[in-house]
């Protein structure tokens, strides 16, 4: 049976309001009596349950979401889906708050993070830059007893609690396995739309495309990346330029976003013969699967990586285990035959009518 607050006071011959002050780190007890409470308490093997404890009193996380301004599709959806778990955060004890940055800034991330340090949030979800210094202010979160995840795009060498993400090699390889199959013996070389190479989402994406084309794909040439920075005009300015210059271009892999200027130069240059792999199902890439534009569409589910962020930095704080299997996002891959529901503003299917 496990030993309770009454068996430590038994034990240390205090009343429980001296244990709890001593468990809780509160003033107002004796160095000599705080001894011999800590000592019953290593004696008798007690564990405290923090997340029952914080429970009892109440305590709210105040918990804050770091995420990319800007048109991108994907990161508009993984902020509604943070608006939504703030209007569940009373009946979660967390109170949600987001901080826009402008895409791919270092600088302005770190800034974010500060702040969030000098407010005393209890947790922090980023969609993380790879930058020196994005790692030194994680490292001063964590210091400061803060959890921190990052979304999307991870920082693995710094001391982040988490990632909340797919695994982005393996959906750079499955993009790659499709590409293959898709184009089998047809020639010509493949070009690669990204957002920006600052983020490690899209290195490692275009490291396990690469690698699959260089095997499965009978060492097909594999064109230099195109950085649209996300930007629609941007993307369909380089698509276009990419397609003008290699008119025996066999596929484009889009690992970014930025898809409407893709499909916008495709449409422009009556180009439909070229096999288009994508990421995330958003309102340009579903377009894009109904006019067989795109072949393919990769897609990670923004709602449970907002889900999961919220649990991991809850369980962080509470000093509790975070179940894996429970937090691993899987990477699901959509084509013109299989495209669920178009969702309304609620986040429900739209009907036919609709």
């Amino acid at each position: 049976m496990r030993p309770t607050v009454h068996d430590i006071a038994a034990k240390a011959g205090v009343s429980l309001a001296t244990v709890d002050r001593v468990l809780n780190g509160r003033p107002g007890v004796r160095a000599v009596t705080r001894a011999r409470v800590e000592e019953a308490i290593e004696r008798l093997g007690y564990v405290r349950d923090v997340a029952a404890a914080n429970l009892a009193k109440g305590r709210v996380y105040p918990l804050v979401f770091i995420i990319p301004e800007g048109e991108n599709p994907f990161m508009r959806g993984l902020e509604a889906e943070a608006r939504l778990a703030a209007t569940r955060s009373s009946l979660e004890r967390t109170r949600i708050a987001i901080v826009h940055i402008p895409p791919f800034g270092a600088g302005a991330l770190v800034t974010a993070i500060d702040a969030a340090i000098a407010d005393g949030v209890a947790g922090i979800a980023a969609v993380a830059v790879d930058a020196p210094a994005v790692a030194a202010a994680i490292g001063r979160a964590r210091a400061a007893g803060i959890a921190f995840v990052t979304l999307v795009s991870d920082l693995a060498v710094s001391v982040r609690d988490h990632f909340c993400g797919v695994d982005n090699v393996a959906a750079g390889r499955t993009a790659g396995s499709l590409m293959a199959r898709f184009l089998g013996a047809r020639p010509g070389p493949v070009a690669v739309l990204a957002g920006s190479m600052l983020v490690r989402d899209h290195r490692e994406r275009l490291e396990g495309f690469c690698a699959v084309m260089a095997d499965a794909g009978g060492a097909r040439r594999v064109l230099d990346v195109l950085e649209g920075q996300d930007d629609p005009e941007r993307a369909r300015a380089l698509v276009g330029e990419c397609l003008a210059v290699h008119p025996e271009l066999a596929g484009i892999y889009s690992l970014g976003a930025g898809n409407a200027g893709l499909i916008a130069a495709l449409e422009a240059t009556g180009r439909s013969d070229v096999c288009v792999i994508a990421h995330e199902l958003t309102e340009p890439t579903r377009a894009g699967l109904e006019s067989g534009l795109v072949d393919a569409v990769l897609n990670q589910d923004a709602g449970h990586e907002v889900r999961s962020a919220v649990r991991v930095l809850r369980a962080k704080a509470d000093g509790l285990p975070v179940i894996a299997e429970q937090e691993r996002i899987r990477i699901d891959i959509f084509i013109k035959e299989n495209l669920p529901p178009p969702l309304d503003d609620t986040g429900s299917a739209r009907t036919a009518e609709a």
